[in-house]
């Protein structure tokens, strides 16, 4: 995808950290419907991508942008998350505001790509985990509309990409024509949109 049209993150970014400030600390081990992370491993994912793709709209390329977003790197939830977490997310928004960032060339992920393109992924990354972070700690979740369509525009190009339907992040998880948008933009990301918490009996294996 290199359409540059933009859009607005902010909106997007203060729900994400909204969800993570309702987060009890006593859920921070529980599973995510992202099967490579835990609720603290998440968390810890948003502000590595957060600073990542900040850097990236800014142009500033460096070890930020270069590593890959592996789960097995990513670092332990700092003690003072709470605080960094909306900070990186607001600084990662207010990037995007600059009409430069959508331009041109960057990175993001060790990737060169179009501003553009790291654009609507951001929204891509911010929706969707929004909706994992949401239901893996029993939030209500009503992304942005503006990120939301972007999010689908680019799962579904993805899927329609890949003859083999494996999507962007995995197998297409099949939604119904007429299901809501964040239905039809989860099953594009491979996620099951009605994934709910195990009751019991569930173990964190690392």
């Amino acid at each position: 995808m290199t359409d540059t049209t933009t859009f607005d993150l902010r909106p997007q970014a203060r729900i994400v950290a909204r969800l993570a400030e309702g987060v009890p600390d006593d859920r921070l081990a529980d599973p995510t419907p992202c099967p490579e992370y835990a609720v603290s491993g998440l968390l810890s994912h948003l502000a590595g991508l957060a600073v990542a793709f900040r850097d990236a709209a800014r142009k500033n390329l460096g070890p930020t942008t270069d590593t890959a977003p592996e789960a097995s790197t990513v670092p332990a939830l700092p003690a003072h998350w709470r605080e960094e977490l909306p900070r990186v997310l607001a600084e990662l928004a207010e990037a995007w505001t600059d009409p430069a960032a959508w331009t041109g060339m960057t990175r993001a992920g060790g990737v060169d790509l179009p501003g553009g393109t790291a654009g609507t992924v951001v929204a891509d990354e911010l929706v969707i985990h929004g909706w994992d972070l949401a239901r893996a700690t029993d939030q209500e979740y009503a992304p942005d509309p503006a990120a939301l369509r972007a999010a689908h525009a680019f799962l579904r190009a993805a899927a329609e990409d890949d003859a083999g339907g494996g999507g962007a992040f995995g197998p297409v998880v099949p939604v119904p024509d007429d299901a809501p948008l964040l239905d039809r933009t989860v099953g594009l990301s491979g996620r099951d949109p009605a994934w709910t918490p195990p009751t019991s009996g569930w173990v964190w294996l690392t």
